[in-house]
């Protein structure tokens, strides 16, 4: 039972999300996620182009921070112990979809390079790549630090 009150206690809530390490991450992922999106929007799509994960990748991410974000901010994650566990897995998968995306977008921006025939911005994919590793970066980050306070909650 003391287990129980020390996990619910242990995620924050309010304002309180912006003064913890591990969801301090929540506004720098919706930054750099919300940028890979843009990018890649911005750019042709083709049909046998990986950059259809990407976008994918990018708008399931930054849509489920978003609300994940809300859920803290409302104190919703103060009802159950369950939160801290499913704060792991959600930023691990996050954390793994968002590594394949930027895979995904450095093998499309180096195979569409030196393709004169289309309007493919080249200067617009190299900055998704980057920005697409600093989202699995911080992913990364926040959930070795979700993970730590799992582990000692």
């Amino acid at each position: 039972m003391e287990s129980e009150t020390q996990g619910i206690s242990s995620l924050p809530s309010g304002l309180g999300v912006f003064t913890t390490v591990p969801d301090v991450f929540f506004i720098p992922e919706l930054v750099f996620g919300g940028l890979v999106w843009i990018l890649v929007a911005s750019t042709n799509v083709l049909l046998a182009n990986p950059q259809g994960w990407v976008m994918f990748v990018s708008v399931l991410c930054f849509t489920f921070t978003f609300l994940w974000f809300l859920l803290f901010m409302f104190g919703v994650n103060q009802s159950s112990p369950v939160w801290i566990s499913l704060d792991v897995a959600c930023h691990g998968i996050a954390a793994l979809f968002y590594m394949s995306a930027s895979v995904a977008q450095a093998f499309a921006t180096i195979t569409f390079q030196n393709n004169l025939f289309l309007f493919n911005p080249y200067q617009e994919n190299i900055a998704a790549v980057v920005f697409s590793y600093i989202a699995t970066m911080l992913y990364v980050i926040h959930v070795v630090f979700s993970a730590y306070r799992w582990k000692t909650s």
